[in-house]
């Protein structure tokens, strides 16, 4: 008879948050605490966050004695019928398992305090010439569609074009609900293998874009020294005839401290590049912080599915097997007309587990 257990890791992660919800529900009816009304708030909001995992995780045991209980009774009925029976009703209870064990590590997990915030979304092409150019618009139109599933907004920021339909860069903030969260998963360097339409002879190239993806940060989370930023204006490049660069409208900014530099010149009004340049260089420092922390807890890591490391090679889009591949976590899908369509949900919560499973084991537990 197979004998079915919880994963070692998260059954201790159980039993600690059982353990903790037992001391709170005795101390949240002890005097003390009845009397001090800011410990009785502060130990009663602890106790409603354990609560679903406690209840959760009972749920979650008593399908596993439930499954455990009809895998011995297929194993020894001699009836053929009651076989049957019991292997179905094992794969029923093998669905619930994996569900309740599935939401049980998202309430583990520790929350992503920037899940919520808009996301920066950079795009450059790299390597492959007019064909990377045009494959970065083919990124752009994706990650414009996956909001449009989602119910987020999108304000371009920025945007340098190629050849037409090409990009040479873009950036766009994307807000809503989860923008960042989601979005986060797709910094990086993005492959491309399709046969260019200029190519005349059928023969398939490889092109890149990196992606960017940064939380929009506020200027509550970090401060910027005006000392240490240089201002210059200059005249718009913009199609000729335009009024965009007749005034010198558009804004570059460098942070001195760390070289980067951040250039705005989509708006007719100098204040307004001035404000777009800053929400960007904002979030490239607010990045630059969070990458450097999660550096640091990746080192014990064998991958690095949360890392967001821009030189890595973390997916590529086949063309003529209609083939999608994330490298991070070796999964491949074939129906590459509906992700560029902006259907990423397989994708991202496949990396979102990938990754929880790593915050598990690096937990030590």
């Amino acid at each position: 008879m197979k004998v079915f257990s919880l994963d070692p890791r998260i059954d201790q992660r159980l039993q600690e948050a059982e353990q903790r919800f037992s001391e709170l529900d005795q101390a949240l009816t002890t005097p003390e605490v009845l009397s001090d009304p800011d410990r009785l708030r502060t130990l009663g909001q602890e106790c409603a966050q354990l609560e679903p995992v406690v209840r959760t995780g009972r749920e979650l045991r008593a399908a596993l004695e439930e499954r455990e209980g009809v895998a011995e009774l297929a194993d020894e009925a001699d009836d053929e019928e009651m076989k049957a029976l019991a292997r179905e009703e094992m794969d029923a209870l093998q669905g619930r398992v994996e569900h309740l064990t599935a939401r049980l590590r998202d309430l583990l997990a520790p929350a992503d305090p920037l899940a919520d915030r808009a996301a920066v979304v950079e795009i450059r092409a790299g390597t492959g010439g007019d064909e990377a150019g045009l494959f970065a618009a083919d990124l752009m139109r994706m990650y414009q569609k996956m909001a449009e599933r989602h119910g987020w907004s999108v304000e371009l920021l920025s945007l340098s074009e190629g050849i037409p339909g090409s990009i040479k860069e873009v950036i766009f903030t994307v807000k809503g609900k989860g923008a960042y969260g989601r979005l986060r998963y797709e910094s990086g360097v993005h492959r491309v293998q399709r046969v260019p339409e200029t190519e005349s002879q059928g023969r398939i190239h490889t092109s890149a874009a990196t992606v960017a993806v940064l939380p929009e940060a506020e200027e509550v989370d970090l401060r910027i020294d005006p000392a240490e930023l240089r201002i210059d204006v200059f005249r718009s490049s913009g199609p000729g005839g335009q009024s965009v660069n007749t005034t010198d409208s558009a804004v570059r900014i460098t942070h001195l401290p760390t070289g980067l530099v951040v250039s705005c010149q989509d708006e007719k009004s100098q204040h307004k590049n001035k404000a777009k340049a800053m929400k960007v260089l904002r979030s490239r420092l607010l990045d630059r912080m969070i990458a450097e922390q999660e550096a640091e807890r990746a080192r014990e890591r064998k991958t690095q599915v949360g890392t967001g490391d821009r030189s890595a090679k973390i997916r590529t889009y086949n063309f003529p097997q209609s083939r999608v591949t994330d490298h991070r976590i070796g999964l491949t899908l074939y129906r590459l007309d509906e992700v560029l369509a902006g259907d990423l949900d397989e994708i991202v919560e496949a990396l979102r587990l990938a990754e929880e499973e790593e915050r598990l084991a690096g937990s030590g537990t």
